[in-house]
């Protein structure tokens, strides 16, 4: 099949599955940029990369209206590079990675837009705060002047069992859900973003608005 219709497969599934719809990140790791111009041709400026470098090299060779969103894990080091190069930055999983954001964004004179990574499952494989760190968390945010927390994230386990995975992203909803309705004075739940090529139809399901999606679409991976 075609990236095009691949991506109409995709689609198809957000209007069957989303009650209030949801928007498709097109995740172009290890893929070129000519592929990745098939899929801004057919209309999509939201574009996903797990690694900074990467993510920086297409970007200078790619089209300026393009969203960019660092999906993968991001090392303070690395954190210089990337402020206000990217749309938003969905990874956020310490507090120590939000200090250096906001300080770098200082520096930088603008505001960085990220979502705070959520792990529900409590694996050790996959960063993010836990449950019940997130209250304590969002009142500590407050202090800071140069984020904006635009929503939440999460990686469901890899494993087979659907009740499971459905149950992961259910608690990320109540947790967004909940955390919409307080006031914080910069934070806005607008965006919850869960769901790959394996899971994205249950996160659907389960409330996602934000889907990441990457061999869905293009076919595997292309190894450099």
């Amino acid at each position: 099949m075609t990236i095009k219709e691949n991506i109409e497969l995709i689609e198809n599934d957000i209007k069957k599955y989303s009650k209030d719809g949801a928007n498709l990140l097109c995740v172009t790791k290890t893929h070129g940029i000519d592929t990745i111009k098939t899929v801004y041709d057919l209309g999509y400026r939201d574009f996903g990369e797990n690694k900074v470098q990467e993510l920086l090299e297409k970007k200078q060779e790619l089209p300026k209206d393009i969203r960019w969103h660092l999906i993968g894990h991001l090392q303070r080091n690395k954190v210089k590079k990337i402020i206000g190069e990217v749309f938003l930055i969905h990874s956020v999983d310490s507090f120590r990675l939000l200090e250096e954001i906001d300080k770098v964004a200082s520096k930088k004179n603008l505001i960085q837009d990220i979502l705070i990574q959520v792990n529900i499952s409590k694996e050790d494989t996959k960063g993010g705060f836990y449950i019940e760190e997130l209250e304590n968390l969002f009142k500590n945010i407050e202090q800071f002047r140069n984020v904006r927390v635009l929503g939440l994230m999460t990686i469901a386990p890899n494993i087979e069992d659907e009740q499971y995975i459905s149950s992961v992203f259910r608690e990320l909803k109540k947790i967004f859900d909940k955390l919409s309705k307080l006031s914080y004075n910069n934070i806005d739940m607008k965006y919850i973003s869960m769901g790959m090529t394996n899971d994205y139809i249950l996160a659907l399901k389960e409330g996602s608005n934000i889907i990441r999606i990457g061999s869905k679409i293009f076919g595997k991976r292309v190894y450099k």
